[in-house]
């Protein structure tokens, strides 16, 4: 497993004064502002930021000040940055739960084991989550347990579900 958790996204500056609009994949969102220090970048190039100021803006979106960054500019060179928090810093889920990020990269097999594809993201749709399944062609699958979902083994980075691949 991954030695970071994905947790938002910056998705565009705000105001002139290098605050930044931050998708959070949390829930609730504003979960995240209970850090002080996140980690901003993509893979293979992050960097610790200070969270200087936060609040929350309505739905999953939080508007948040780094320190360091002063102007629109140098907020607007952070959209599209990934924010993670240290795996160690969450707090341990119960047995049947998992972070999004655990899920993401996962292989995605039917129940007769043919490959569906790879977990690419995941969507909350307010009623269920939805997987983002891409192999030969993209699927939208219901995370339901243990209806659509059968089987999680994370150690394998498999997944089964018993969904029509024809679907």
């Amino acid at each position: 497993m991954p030695d970071r958790v994905i947790m938002a996204r910056v998705s565009a500056p705000f105001g002139i004064k290098g605050w930044v609009k931050v998708h959070s994949y949390a829930e609730p969102p504003g979960m995240l502002l209970d850090y002080l220090t996140w980690q901003v970048g993509s893979e293979g190039k992050w960097r610790e930021r200070r969270v200087a100021e936060a609040r929350e803006h309505g739905g999953p979106i939080l508007l948040v000040r780094f320190e360091g960054i002063g102007d629109r500019d140098q907020a607007d060179a952070l959209r599209g940055s990934e924010v993670a928090l240290p795996r160690q810093a969450l707090e341990s889920l119960p047995e049947g739960e998992y972070y999004w990020a655990d899920l993401i990269g996962l292989h995605v097999v039917g129940e007769d084991g043919k490959p569906l594809g790879t977990i690419e993201r995941m969507i909350e749709t307010g009623a269920n989550d939805v997987m983002v399944v891409r192999g030969e062609r993209e699927r939208l699958i219901p995370f339901l347990r243990p209806d659509v979902v059968r089987e999680i083994d994370l150690s394998a980075g498999r997944m089964q579900v018993d969904w029509d691949a024809d679907f």
